[in-house]
């Protein structure tokens, strides 16, 4: 990923910026290039954003109103594309917010959303929503009617409360209601893409204010088209796995009568790298048809001794009255860069329409 940002593509932006404004001296941006092989992507980021900062501030006169002019023209070059618009957007929010100026802080917003269909640009914009909450967010809701799809994505992805990457805004957290107005302009919207972050948007809600997201889906269900069930279903996917009742209610998943066998697992030591098999029987002891979501919770051995639970999908299935079905599942256990695997014991338990069963324990070795 940090290649996203490399030697070439900053002397590419170099040369799109001379083309963009000849009168400019871009040196530090074309030496930015050769000092960023021990970067992260966010540490290239950084220092190309500063190159430019430095180029600009070289030039007499020049604020913010300078970059956004000169990065108007650069979008005349279909070059001016891909991951090194992010320091570019970074670069045009810092001065913004600098000149302390409200028509800056209008105009940058809609520089970005000028930006976004080249390179996302949700992750600057997120400093202007610290700046200046209601007035961002005021803009931002405009967006859900702009006719292009990148622009309307950006109004649910750049103002999630917990955006992969980005920093943290304390509003967004704090004032989950803020950005429900723009999820209820976009849940159905005709784009997948847009759809997708309205989903995605919603789920992060859930960490923090769960009763605003089952109430927002509600409505949501109350008028829906043919994509508001796929939308609801992912965005509630955090409090389905929580075994919130509102989501599993919205969900049809009601509290159900069931009898479930004790696991039975292909093996009671796991090595890294292999998987664990496991299975077991579920029946419906109730007089009526059971609609049941079934999850499976791994109780993982912390460094320390304690363990964490990690609850996964498993199956929804329906079972008759008095039905007995046979469930399987393999869990991989592996390096992964999430999540660091200690040896000891670990435990395996069911989750049933938000309900846990069995807790049969595994031994993990590193």
């Amino acid at each position: 990923m940090n290649e996203l940002i490399n030697r070439r593509n900053v002397e590419g932006l170099a040369g799109i910026l001379v083309g963009a404004a000849p009168g400019t001296q871009w040196s530090n941006v074309a030496l930015a290039g050769s000092a960023l092989d021990e970067l992260s992507l966010r540490g290239r980021t950084d220092q190309v954003c500063g190159a430019l900062l430095a180029d600009f501030r070289l030039v007499p006169e020049s604020d913010y109103s300078t970059a956004a002019g000169t990065f108007r023209a650069a979008l005349e070059n279909p070059d001016f594309t891909g991951w090194i618009l992010w320091p570019v957007s970074e670069a045009a929010v810092t001065l913004a917010l600098e000149s302390g100026r409200a028509a800056d802080f209008a105009d940058c917003l809609a520089l970005l959303a000028e930006l976004t269909p080249r390179l996302t640009g949700e992750f600057a914009i997120r400093r202007l929503i610290a700046r200046d909450p209601d007035t961002a967010l005021q803009a931002i809701l405009g967006w859900t009617s702009h006719p292009d799809e990148h622009v309307r994505r950006l109004a649910s992805e750049g103002t999630r409360a917990y955006l992969p990457w980005a920093v943290r805004v304390p509003a967004l957290v704090q004032r989950p209601e803020a950005t429900i107005p723009i999820l209820n302009a976009l849940y159905r919207d005709p784009s997948e893409y847009v759809r997708r972050s309205v989903a995605n948007h919603l789920n992060d809600l859930a960490r923090h204010a769960p009763e605003a997201v089952v109430a927002t889906a509600a409505g949501w269900l109350d008028a829906p088209d043919a994509n508001t069930a796929w939308v609801v279903r992912h965005g509630l996917r955090t409090l389905i796995k929580k075994g919130h009742p509102g989501a599993l209610a919205l969900q049809g998943f009601a509290p159900a009568s069931v009898a479930v066998t004790a696991l039975r697992l292909d093996r009671q030591v796991v090595a890294m790298s292999e998987d664990l098999g496991f299975e077991f029987e579920i029946s419906n002891t109730g007089t009526a048809d059971a609609h049941l979501v079934v999850d499976y919770a791994v109780h993982y051995r912390k460094a320390n001794g304690s363990q964490s639970v990690k609850v996964f999908k498993l199956k929804a299935v329906r079972l008759a009255a008095g039905e007995t079905r046979t469930l399987a599942k393999r869990h991989a256990f592996k390096p992964m860069t999430t999540r660091v695997h200690h040896a000891g014991l670990h435990a395996l338990e069911l989750q049933i329409n938000g309900v846990r069963h069995g807790h049969t324990e595994f031994e993990v070795l590193v």
